[in-house]
């Protein structure tokens, strides 16, 4: 039987492992298995390695998450975070508050934000623990994204469409700060890092103006970060922009559970990993046997020929989702999962 870091880079190798390996990115559900609330997991890289560690040991999943929450990287900036009981932390309000501040933005060190260097500490720890036979995932936001909670989304549309060159200063700001944390994690023992671009998606943007905005920002930072990357929209649907992925760099790409699986399997052509497209909200209502139903059309429409790691649509399973529901998508798996998948009906 393959380790899971066997498992992971045969797929990404586009070839057929043992069975369909599956990232469970649960991180807050490591503050349930420690007792403690959200904001004080947070607090300290051992809960949140532990906490970790755990969830490993109890569902089995292919990667270690270090993901914290994005709002840490606004902390660099020096804004704030907003913690609740249920959910996942958000930004406490912009650090931009006007274009001209702009002019006087730079990249924060990452060795003088707390809130990062926890994030490094916890993948040392990681690392200690796993070696190389569980792959661990760091996390950026992208650069062209960041301003979403540098600023706030409208603001930040405004400053795209009428301040180009104050546009490009920022970019050149947050791709600094992503290129420098990104690489940090690497050099702590992150095996790859996930690349959160939701602004990218064209739910959100136009496939036009990203061409000539967030896909060279995104092309440029990919190149210079020295580890491979996952780009994930974060729910949003990217086929319209598959081939521009693809060009990009990413090893491998998520789904969005509003596109289908086989769809991007034939847009890519075995030459970007696909992952998804389990959809997370929907999941917290699912019986095991609807998780099982899931599972089993997920790798019946992407699993054949490698190439596919089967995850959430998100990249992060919402609080509420119970354990039974990730428990069944597991042993769902381990049924419908393996090599070769004769199950599946010949294209």
């Amino acid at each position: 039987m393959m380790t899971s870091m066997q498992r992971v880079l045969t797929a990404i190798g586009q070839q057929e492992p043992d069975r369909v390996p599956l990232f469970l990115l649960t991180t807050l559900h490591g503050a349930k298995e420690l007792g403690l609330s959200i904001r004080d997991y947070y607090s300290r890289a051992e809960h949140v390695a532990e906490g970790q560690l755990r969830l490993l040991a109890k569902y089995r999943s292919d990667c270690l998450y270090s993901f914290f929450y994005a709002s840490i990287e606004l902390e660099a900036f020096g804004g704030q975070t907003i913690f609740i009981d249920d959910g996942p932390p958000n930004g406490g309000g912009p650090v931009i508050h006007c274009a001209e501040d702009i002019d006087r933005l730079s990249p924060p060190r990452v060795a003088d934000s707390p809130g990062l260097r926890r994030g490094l500490e916890t993948i040392r720890l990681l690392k200690e623990r796993v070696g190389d036979t569980v792959p661990i995932i760091g996390s950026v936001v992208a650069p062209f994204s960041l301003p979403v909670l540098q600023m706030g989304f409208a603001d930040y549309i405004e400053l795209i469409y009428e301040q180009p060159e104050r546009f490009a200063r920022l970019m050149a700001v947050n791709q600094a700060f992503c290129v420098e944390w990104a690489n940090a994690q690497l050099a702590a023992g992150a095996t790859a890092i996930g690349y959160a671009d939701p602004l990218a998606s064209t739910t959100n943007i136009p496939r036009a103006l990203y061409l000539t905005t967030g896909f060279p920002v995104y092309r440029e930072t990919i190149g210079r970060i020295k580890g491979p990357v996952a780009l994930h929209l974060a729910s949003g649907r990217g086929l319209p922009i598959a081939d521009e992925i693809v060009a990009g760099g990413a090893a491998a790409v998520g789904v969005s559970a509003l596109e289908d699986l086989a769809d991007w399997k034939s847009a890519v052509g075995g030459r970007i990993t696909v992952m998804g497209n389990l959809n997370g909200i929907e999941m917290r209502r699912w019986t095991s046997a609807q998780a099982e139903a899931e599972v089993k059309l997920a790798i019946a429409r992407a699993g054949r020929g490698g190439g596919f790691i089967l995850a959430d649509n998100h990249g992060e399973i919402p609080w509420q989702v119970p354990d039974e529901v990730l428990l069944s998508i597991r042993e769902a798996v381990d049924r419908w999962g393996r090599y070769p998948l004769d199950w599946v009906a010949a294209p």
